[in-house]
This record gives structure tokens, C-alpha cells and sequence, in this order.
């Protein structure tokens, strides 16, 4: 038989989590149609011997709403191994949108995931109104990867409400009719489900907190009751679980999977103010399983840091009034004023918090910010913190901050933990990561693309948990990539290797996977910035059959496209 692909010699690890094998896969056309030891012959063959063969990764948390209408290469996610990705997360996107609501949805995005304005204004088309219309949007741009999208509880409650969205008011027994009717009829255009935001971090970039987070519990039911009515999708929500306590809002969540049987997936962080709540979290979401309830924590496999630099979004002294008056200039100009002793002095001497537009500069201190070195270090001793170091070095914190701003021409950057790092260790992630109850994710691709770049993060998975700690198997990393992600969002025909599923495939060189120092580059629309990271140990991605990168670097094939949930 002649196939499209051959794939010999490699050590296949399915994603099922069972002991690798060798076989060779062929491919035809977009699906694996042989495994085994393959007779036939094909239009390209690759040797993988000394290699490892896995799924493609499947994220189940990112944000490519926006760059998946005007951008072809969903980097950085793309890069890490991830054929397919899960949208929509947070409450927030661009359908539905009324004309006049575009305005809103994108301050909202701006605040909440750090996507510049300029950006989408002119990178959206706005060529949709419906959710319905927003995929089929989507369903003619080409990519590198496949995107699924979910229906954003923001948008879909500006939708139907207007300003009363906007003011938190509570939503009517006809506003919730509607509600139910949108979500059922976006689920049967192909959407994967809905999410919905109750965390105060999430603000639009005017300081107005998100429309979603005083939400009534009949409103969730009444959107989770149209996923219902569609007979599919799932929930996921994120949330301070402040009010009126983590086990009462997560009694909310087991009446609704229970009323509608659809799987539910919360955000668990371990917080740096109440270092526990994690744990009692596990607890409920374990307690729930044994229920036969579907309600799962999402967690991330190492702090979700910020990186603050004068080339990046946001810095330690974005707020202040002297360096919002240079912040529009080049980051050569910038950094020769910033030596200027009188510039100097007049930032450390201002207050960066009063007037800053950033939510989470209040969360963040000098204890818990450290250089972030050439090294790509994730994982700082306490002792390197800016506020000791500042008193080693017999100066303040702030002027630490500065000294390293203006460094290697402005292109430091100063990382702060933002959780996960309440020790100065990972052992909350390690215990996270252990639950097998669990669902690894949380990078965010696609936004906060000034300040976070933890897109990353299957690629840490396996250099750090599995090749460096030795805290997991081959087997186990790669099913936390694959089959547990692919089956948490409801696709099927992916995350493993298998005859008869998908061919998105990645061929590692399992020892050198790693990732390279975070950059910037200037490649979104309206010249705006974004991080970016290379990576190595990745021989071959493939999606639909095709060669989507070798080496790293991209082929130029575009078989990513949307996928409708059946």
C-alpha cells in the first residue's frame, strides 16, 4: 500500500498511559491507518530512531479568539507540541457582539487577558454577530493548529442585557430564556460548551469588573440547562471562591452537573494569601467524583509568573506619572531617560500603584520579585528575592527594581510568582499534579502576551517534572497531554495513537526538550507586542497528516482548522 507519511523506529508512547512500544505508524490522507511494522512505501518517510512518538497536545485553557481570526500560526502554543487548542476560557471573546458592544468586549479583553486594544481593533474584522456566525468566521482562516471554541459567558450576557450587564444586575426570568436558547444553538453550531468568569482580578482596562461576577446561580443554571438542551459540552469557570465560602459556591457547581449531567472544569491555583484553599478544593472536586459528578480542578505544573520589563507590558513603575510620560517612546529612548538621575529619582520617589490601570500590581510586593536571569529560572530561592537582595546590596528594593530595568539595554526581565510559589517551592503543584483527578493546563496562550508566557507549559511538564525530578513517566507526562485533555473537552478522535484517529502526531527527542529565554517580537497587528519562546527537543509536529514543523521551524503548512463539537 502506499501511504502519505511513514514513521519508523520510534518508541511509540500512545497516551493512554500503557508502556511505550516500538512500531512504525503510517498515515494517509489525515488520519493513522497503520500500526505495527509497516510493508508499504509513502511520499515521505522519517527515520525516528532514538526517538520518542507521541500524540499531539491537546490545551485545554488558552486564549486565541482574536489571533485565531487574523493570524495563521497560533504561536506560541504551537511550538510547544499543541495541535489543538480549547478557546474561550474566562468568560471572555467576541461572540456573541452586537455593534455597539464591540467596544465593551474589547476593553474587557484588554483588562482581563492583557490584549492590546489597538491590537484588535485592527486585527478583528468583526465579520459575525452570532456565536454561530463567529465560528463559521473562524472556519475560513487556515492554521497551523486546530482551535475549538467555547461561548463566553461575558459576551453572551452583554448580548442580552446591554448596560445591565455591564451595572451586575440580576438577570431576568426572559433574560435567562434567551441565555438558555443561545448557548443550546451555539453548542449545536459546534461550540464546546460556555464558560463564565467570578474572580475580581478579571477587570476591563477601565477598572470595571468583569459582567459575570455577581452571576446568579438560576443563570448558570439556565445557560448550563442550554448545553442540556443540545445534548453536549461542558463548563469551566474560574473563581476567587470567596463568597460566601468555597464550599457553598461549590455546592452551586454539584447542583448543576448534577440537574444537567455536564462535566465541569474550575481553575485551582494555590493562592499566596490563603496558602490552603487548594486543598480543600481537591477535596470537594474528589468528593464529587466519588459522586459520580464531573467537576474538575485545571492546575498548572509550576508558578504563573509575571515578567516585568521595560520590553514587556508591564513593569514596577508603569503607574507612575514620570514613566507614563515616556512609556509611548522607543526602549532605547526610554532606557537613556531612565538613566537620567532626575528621572530616576522622580519614578522611585512616585507612587506606582495610585494610578495604575494594572489589576494585579496590588498583589504583587518586592518579596516576591526576583531577576529573572539568562537562565530562564522558574523556581528562585527565597534568597534572591529583590527585598533581600536589596538589603545585601544596601539599597532599597525599589532601586534594585530600576538598576535591573536598564539592564542588557532594557531587555531584562524581573519575574514575580503570582501563585503556586507561596513556599518558594512547587510542592502545591506536585500535589496538584498527582491528583489524577486533575487536568494539567492553565498557560493562557494567546493572551497576557506582554507579561505571562506560560504557553509552555507541556514543554515544562516533560523537562522539568519528568526528565529533571523524575516525578512522572514518560507515560504518565504524555497522558496528562494527550488522552486526559482531549476527553476532558469532549474530542475523540485525538490523543492517541491509534488506527483510525487523527493524525496530529509529535516526534521528541526526549532529553533535549526544553525551552529557550522568553523575547519579544513585534508580529501582532497594529505592530503590537508579544513574548515569544523557541524551543528544542521537538523533531516533528504533525496536524491532519501534514508536517507542521521540523526542528522548530515551520513548513508553511496551514491544515489547522476549527472543529465542531458533533
Amino acid at each position: 500500500m502506499y501511504f502519505d507519511i511513514i514513521i519508523r523506529n520510534g518508541s511509540i508512547i500512545d497516551g493512554t498511559g500503557r508502556d511505550s512500544y516500538k512500531a512504525d505508524i503510517a498515515i494517509l490522507g489525515d488520519k493513522i491507518v497503520d500500526i505495527g511494522v509497516i510493508k508499504g512505501a509513502s511520499k515521505k518517510e522519517i527515520n525516528a530512531k532514538n526517538l520518542i512518538i507521541t500524540p499531539g497536545f491537546i490545551d485545554i485553557h488558552t486564549h486565541y479568539d482574536g489571533q485565531s481570526v487574523w493570524d495563521n500560526y497560533l504561536k506560541p502554543s504551537s511550538l510547544h507540541g499543541v495541535t489543538t487548542v480549547i478557546m474561550g476560557n474566562c468568560g471572555v471573546g467576541f461572540a456573541p457582539c452586537k455593534k455597539d458592544d464591540r467596544e465593551k468586549l474589547i476593553e474587557l479583553m484588554e483588562g482581563v487577558e492583557d490584549i492590546p486594544s489597538p491590537v484588535m481593533h485592527e486585527g478583528l474584522n468583526w465579520d459575525w454577530e452570532t456565536f454561530p456566525e463567529y465560528l463559521d468566521a473562524l472556519d475560513k482562516n487556515n492554521r497551523d493548529i486546530d482551535v475549538c471554541a467555547l461561548i463566553p459567558h461575558a459576551a453572551l450576557r452583554v448580548f442580552v442585557m446591554g448596560k445591565r450587564a455591564i451595572n451586575h444586575e440580576r438577570a431576568t426570568e426572559e433574560d435567562m430564556i434567551q441565555m438558555r436558547k443561545i448557548s443550546a444553538d451555539a453548542i449545536k453550531s459546534g461550540a464546546f460548551g460556555f464558560s463564565t468568569s467570578r474572580t475580581i482580578s478579571h477587570k476591563s482596562c477601565d477598572g470595571e469588573f468583569t459582567p459575570t461576577l455577581r452571576a446568579h446561580e438560576s443563570e448558570l443554571m439556565a445557560i448550563a440547562k442550554g448545553l442540556k438542551d443540545a445534548n453536549s459540552g461542558f463548563m469551566e469557570i474560574v473563581s476567587d471562591w470567596n463568597e460566601p465560602s468555597p464550599e457553598e459556591e461549590f455546592a452551586v457547581l454539584r447542583k448543576i452537573a448534577k440537574s444537567t449531567n455536564i462535566p465541569i472544569v474550575f481553575t485551582c491555583n494555590q493562592r499566596h494569601d490563603r496558602t490552603e484553599y487548594w486543598k480543600d478544593l481537591m477535596r470537594l472536586a474528589r468528593e464529587a467524583k466519588y459522586d459520580n459528578l464531573s467537576i474538575r480542578p485545571v492546575v498548572a505544573p509550576r508558578p504563573i509568573g509575571i515578567l516585568l520589563g521595560l520590553n514587556g507590558s508591564q513593569n514596577p513603575f508603569s503607574g507612575t506619572p514620570t514613566y507614563k510620560k515616556i512609556a509611548h517612546l522607543s526602549l532605547k529612548e526610554r532606557v537613556n531617560i531612565m538613566k537620567s538621575e532626575k528621572i530616576r529619582n522622580n519614578i522611585l520617589d512616585e507612587d506606582p500603584i495610585k494610578d495604575s490601570k494594572f489589576p494585579l500590581i496590588n498583589r504583587i510586593s518586592y518579596k516576591q520579585m526576583y531577576e529573572f536571569g539568562r537562565e530562564t529560572n522558574y523556581t528562585p530561592d527565597k534568597n534572591e528575592s529583590l527585598a533581600i537582595r536589596s538589603i545585601k546590596e544596601k539599597i532599597t528594593a525599589q532601586e534594585l527594581a530600576y538598576n535591573i530595568l536598564i539592564k542588557d539595554e532594557g531587555k531584562a526581565f524581573i519575574y514575580s510568582p503570582l501563585v503556586n510559589f507561596a513556599s518558594n517551592n512547587l510542592d502545591a503543584c506536585e500535589a496538584m499534579l498527582i491528583d489524577k483527578n486533575a487536568i494539567m493546563g492553565l498557560g493562557d496562550g494567546g493572551a497576557h502576551v506582554g507579561f505571562i508566557l506560560d504557553a509552555g507549559f507541556p514543554t515544562w511538564l516533560i523537562d522539568y517534572w519528568c526528565n529533571k525530578k523524575n516525578k512522572f513517566s514518560k507515560e504518565e507526562t504524555i497522558r496528562r497531554l494527550t488522552t486526559d485533555t482531549a476527553m476532558a473537552a469532549g474530542l475523540h478522535d485525538r490523543g492517541k495513537i491509534k488506527k483510525g484517529f487523527k493524525a496530529d502526531i509529535n516526534i521528541l527527542d526526549w532529553k533535549n526538550v526544553g525551552a529557550g529565554h522568553p523575547y519579544i517580537v513585534n508580529d501582532l497587528p497594529a505592530g503590537g507586542k508579544r513574548l515569544m519562546q523557541e524551543t528544542t527537543g521537538f523533531e516533528y509536529t504533525i496536524v491532519s497528516g501534514n508536517i507542521t514543523y521540523i526542528k522548530g521551524k515551520p513548513t508553511g503548512n496551514l491544515p489547522g482548522t476549527l472543529v465542531r463539537r458533533s
